[in-house]
């Protein structure tokens, strides 16, 4: 008689679960103080840039082969623009799920966000030692934010058991979206690159972190840096 083996399997996701890519948009306009983002309720709203838009075809190059099931965006148009040369390749219709959207910057909107941040501003230095974004004067409160994502999420996954979606989001949100699945602080997931793909599965209370800024399908061919916030 044969003595038993118990062999440590790879991961399959649990029966009902739901698999979230969450895929960072790609690299946006670059802001000018001569020239504000244009705002859509009050978010900058800034188009891809033509980096952005190679980014989007390299995602869609990666996962036109994998089965996705829905393609969700938010109301800002560079997840919009992301999102289309995959739409395009796996004949689907993006979905919008508004409360993925970015976190709200207050007075910090329409590329002044960018402008702080490389003058080293005082309070984005605040901001990251307490790991909030409202500190910034008019910012969306940390709570509300986490509710919201929270809830965005939640809606997704009751929506779609048992399948796979590819979402494209903002970096503040994929940073939330980690944190309330690992526990983490807020800011431990914050940096995800543009073109970026997380990964999210959703059972019922249990939400396990699979992936974590996944770069391969970019690092092939071109030099990433990290590009801020928005």
């Amino acid at each position: 008689m044969s003595t038993p083996e118990y062999r440590q399997p790879r991961y399959v996701p649990p029966p009902g679960s739901t698999e979230l890519l969450l895929i960072r948009h790609g690299e946006s306009a670059p802001a000018r103080p001569d020239t504000p983002f244009s705002l859509v309720d009050g978010q900058g709203d800034p188009e891809l840039a033509p980096e952005g838009r190679h980014q989007a075809e390299r995602i869609a190059a990666r996962l036109a082969s994998q089965h996705i099931d829905a393609i969700y965006v938010t109301n800002l148009r560079r997840t919009v623009e992301t999102a289309a040369p995959l739409a395009r390749a796996v004949d689907l219709k993006p979905l919008v799920e508004v409360d993925l959207r970015e976190v709200h910057l207050g007075q910090w909107e329409g590329g002044v966000f960018r402008r702080k941040v490389a003058e080293g501003d005082p309070v984005v230095v605040r901001m990251h030692q307490e790991q909030r974004w409202d500190v910034i004067p008019g910012a969306e409160d940390a709570e509300k934010f986490a509710k919201r994502v929270r809830a965005g999420v939640e809606r997704l996954a009751a929506a779609h058991p048992g399948q796979r979606l590819a979402v494209f989001t903002h970096g503040g949100v994929i940073a939330q979206v980690l944190a309330l699945a690992s526990g983490s602080t807020p800011f431990a997931f914050l940096g995800a690159d543009n073109g970026s793909l997380s990964q999210v599965v959703v059972h019922g209370l249990m939400w396990q972190v699979r992936r974590f800024n996944d770069t391969a399908h970019l690092d092939q061919t071109l030099t990433l840096t990290s590009a801020p916030l928005t």
